[in-house]
């Protein structure tokens, strides 16, 4: 292929031998192996147009397979189908990203690469621990003003709009050495804004939150690198850049470098993979332990977080059931492929489950609370497990958020073996930068859509009004605050 330059793709047949022992028969293990990092070590041919990848599978009901101990067999789920194995061989086909790459196919965990993109950087010699290179100058010549707005909150409230106002501040200058500014182009929304602003976020007394006060709001945005300190080597100015620390309702923030993440581009689908989408892809992965072959329900699923929720369920091989209140909300999850879309302004959640669904589900990522987790928690199968990444229906009271009592709640998970595990994004810190690449990539590729509310708010005041709409029940998808309009005009032209 490569003497005749005729493009193509070479699909070598290895096995998931190759990549762990196979003590019953370590020569077979140990030639598979050999299979797996041979065309690794071909990545380079797709210079020239020739694309080398192998294909992996668990037991697929071959003469040689059937001599395996069939409990082994069993053990891994069953004989994998040759349906299976031929969409991955198409999988590695049209996806003109892969070369050298190894599909991993199993019942239990339905297709994945190895090594992932983690393992990878534990031995490329461009990885460096600390410091990740951000070099792409895009948007040079960005004006730093003397002064900027932002939304700031001076009363702990529960109330975003009594919370906060719109303060005009002067720009910090010089910059500290290990610090850096960046204009903010779009600011995401998030139900917690509320708890955020009425200071459930903070430890201590009451008194000592209140000695808080102001503090800047917004927790997540994307945008242009616009100066940096003298300490900062790896990071230039124009940049696009992802940052996930309070102060983002505003026009610009001082971020110390370390806590930035580079992105290809700093655009409004972005910003929905950052709280949003890495809550889905971490917690179901560290969280609900997800594989493939599951039923898994997701409870709020066409908001923010919900949508990746269900995508990710879906690429990874299982039965998706969706709860949601509205027809444009059921139509959204239809057209991200839900199996089972439960519109609740027409049939009960808890009757759907119950008949359709009688062995019960098994992983369940909630955000609602109150009434919602207990139906959730009702209807967990055996071994199952809940994730509690929020309760958005508890944080609007008239008190503001307060604990429930959830009466029983030992009795019934020891009776069944269940797990109930929440999960809080801001301990996960260290895994941010690998599920963000992993969710661009998907995006990328066309894998995964972003779906972003059509409601426009624009300039930084609009904050206010975006948290109001969000906690309305209105909202379809993400919601963004477009920081500077003239800005999102210059990247769709780019």
């Amino acid at each position: 292929m490569r003497s005749l330059k005729k493009p193509g793709v070479i699909i070598n047949i290895g096995s998931a031998a190759g990549l762990y022992p196979m003590y019953a028969d370590p020569i077979y293990s140990g030639t598979k192996g050999g299979v797996v990092m041979f065309t690794r070590s071909l990545a380079p041919l797709k210079r020239h147009g020739v694309r080398v990848n192998v294909l992996c599978p668990e037991f697929v009901q071959t003469n040689m397979a059937e001599q395996i101990n069939r409990k082994i067999v069993d053990a891994t789920g069953g004989f994998m189908k040759m349906e299976e194995i031929i969409n991955g061989a198409f999988e590695l086909i049209k996806d003109e990203s892969k070369a050298g790459a190894c599909l991993w196919i199993t019942k239990r965990r339905g297709m994945e690469y190895w090594p992932t993109s983690e393992e990878q950087r534990k031995y490329l010699l461009n990885y460096t621990k600390s410091k990740r290179t951000i070099t792409k100058n895009a948007f040079p010549g960005i004006q730093i003003p003397e002064f900027f707005e932002k939304i700031v909150v001076h009363t702990l409230s529960h109330n975003f709009r009594n919370a906060t106002r719109l303060d005009r501040v002067r720009l910090r200058l010089p910059i500290e050495p290990q610090n850096v500014l960046v204009k903010i182009i779009y600011a995401g929304v998030n139900a917690s804004d509320v708890n955020y602003s009425s200071g459930r976020y903070f430890s201590g007394s009451a008194k000592e939150t209140a000695a808080r006060l102001p503090f800047d709001a917004g927790f997540e945005a994307v945008g242009i690198v616009a100066s940096v300190g003298d300490a900062v080597s790896h990071i230039k100015v124009g940049s696009p850049v992802a940052l996930m620390t309070f102060g983002s309702y505003a026009e610009f923030t001082l971020v110390p470098a370390k806590h930035l993440l580079p992105v290809p581009r700093p655009d409004p689908e972005v910003v929905a993979m950052l709280t949003s989408g890495l809550t889905a892809s971490i917690s179901l992965e560290k969280a609900g332990q997800m594989t493939s072959g599951q039923v898994v329900l997701v409870t709020a699923a066409a908001g923010g977080t919900g949508q990746f929720a269900v995508q990710l369920a879906k690429l990874a091989g299982n039965k998706v059931v969706a709860t949601c209140g509205g027809e444009s909300k059921a139509a959204l999850l239809a057209s991200l492929g839900v199996d089972r879309v439960i519109n609740y302004q027409h049939e009960k959640i808890k009757d759907v489950l119950k008949k359709e669904f009688p062995r019960g589900v098994d992983i369940i990522y909630e955000s609602v609370g109150g009434e919602m987790f207990d139906l959730c928690l009702n209807a967990l199968a055996v071994h199952g497990r809940l994730v509690v990444i929020g309760m958005i229906s508890q944080y609007q009271g008239e008190e503001g958020w307060k604990p429930k009592n959830y009466t029983g709640l030992c009795e019934k998970i020891l009776a069944k073996s269940q797990t109930v595990a929440g999960f809080f994004l801001v301990q996960h810190a260290h895994m941010w930068q690998d599920h963000l690449d992993k969710l661009f990539e998907l995006y990328a590729s066309g894998k995964l859509k972003v779906s972003l509310d059509p409601k426009k708010f624009l300039g930084v005041a609009s904050a206010v009004d975006a948290v109001e709409y969000l906690h309305s029940g209105k909202s379809v998808g993400k919601v963004v605050v477009c920081i500077d309009p003239s800005y999102s005009q210059t990247l769709a032209k780019l």
